[in-house]
């Protein structure tokens, strides 16, 4: 037993949610979760611009950092700030100094101003699709880690989701895309059968009844939040690893929920199902097996204690021998100043939506 671990990974992250703390209700309470995308997150993408989405990652990214997360899978959306986007998000994760692997989420919902809760898989590719798919490759082609992203089959044409999964064939890698979260999207399973293929990441997949390639990013707490149902990951024939779908970055946290989760659907589950799950995002990160997290508890590394145990914290953190952690306080950055910066952020972006 030990109090150190490697560095963990959010398989699935909104780094772009983390300044939506406290924004202002809704035009209506939503009461189905397409209600919710439309009267939450389809009002804050749109909101987004260049300066916000820096320093929700930021935040978000120093959050993970200081929760023993270093490496995150980003999933961004930002309808009139899409040129550069990644890049930005990028500069705010390697400023922590975490890894980060991003992506654009295309989507036909918006066309110029207008925005259509669902897409017809007939329709044509909107340009604000061609836009997202442009700087997913411009993204990739420079050199920085990334998949080709997509929000959701029931909000792309057919014609995109093609294009997508050219594309990312064409780039070498994996097409990051929600699926089957909501029952709004219970045929993208058909849709994407013949397309899907083993480095693509499915997120969710609660709805899904066919069979996809790929690994599937799990998200049990934002599952429960936005009621839609349990996944049943066990039952996933390919590898699983666990995300937070923008929630932070705590994953020892998300471990325990996941394994909770799972046991209460099936009395047999052991935190061991979790605990893998929650190593197996190093396959994206590699060099996560060389961090050093070191916890204020000496069993952290133990499965059965830590989905047992509340209130355990990182008290450090090393990469390649550099300390970015000491003590609970991060080395490279003024948490304070992020926190002030943020909030100046979230400021803007709240009025935007009042």
């Amino acid at each position: 037993m030990s109090f150190t671990t490697n560095g963990l990974v959010c398989g699935h992250h909104h780094l772009y949610s983390s300044l939506a703390r406290g924004m202002p209700a809704p035009p209506q309470v939503p009461t189905s979760f397409l209600s919710v995308l439309e009267n939450v997150w389809w009002r804050l993408d749109a909101a987004l611009d260049l300066d916000i989405i820096y320093w929700s990652a930021a935040l978000g990214a120093a959050e993970a950092l200081l929760n023993g997360t270093t490496a995150i899978v980003d999933h961004h959306e930002s309808p009139f700030a899409i040129e550069g986007s990644l890049d930005v998000i990028k500069s705010a994760c390697d400023m922590v100094g975490i890894s980060s692997n991003l992506s654009y989420g295309v989507t036909d919902r918006w066309n110029a101003t207008q925005m259509s809760s669902t897409v017809s898989p007939s329709s044509q590719m909107t340009d604000e699709a061609r836009r997202g798919l442009a700087e997913n490759e411009r993204f990739i082609k420079s050199g920085s880690r990334g998949m080709v992203g997509v929000h959701a089959a029931f909000t792309c044409a057919n014609e995109t989701l093609e294009a997508a999964a050219d594309l990312a064939q064409q780039l070498g890698v994996g097409v990051h895309i929600h699926v089957a979260e909501g029952l709004d999207d219970v045929d993208a399973g058909h849709r994407l059968q013949s397309l899907s293929q083993d480095n693509w990441l499915i997120v969710h997949a609660v709805h899904l009844k066919e069979e996809l390639k790929g690994t599937l990013a799990h998200n049990p707490r934002s599952n429960m939040n936005n009621a839609v149902g349990y996944a049943q990951p066990a039952n996933w024939p390919h590898d699983v690893i666990l995300g937070t779908d923008g929630i932070g970055a705590d994953m020892l946290e998300e471990m325990r929920i996941a394994y909770i989760r799972h046991r209460e659907s099936d009395i047999t589950a052991s935190p061991d199902d979790a605990w893998t799950w929650l190593a197996n995002g190093e396959k994206f990160f590699p060099e996560v097996k060389d961090d050093v997290v070191t916890w204020s508890y000496d069993h952290s590394d133990s499965p059965w204690h830590v989905a047992f145990t509340p209130g355990i914290r990182c008290t450090s953190v090393s990469r390649k021998g550099d300390v970015l952690v000491r003590d609970g306080q991060p080395t490279k950055f003024d948490m304070n100043e992020i926190r002030a910066k943020a909030a100046e952020a979230a400021s803007k972006l709240h009025e935007r939506l009042s």
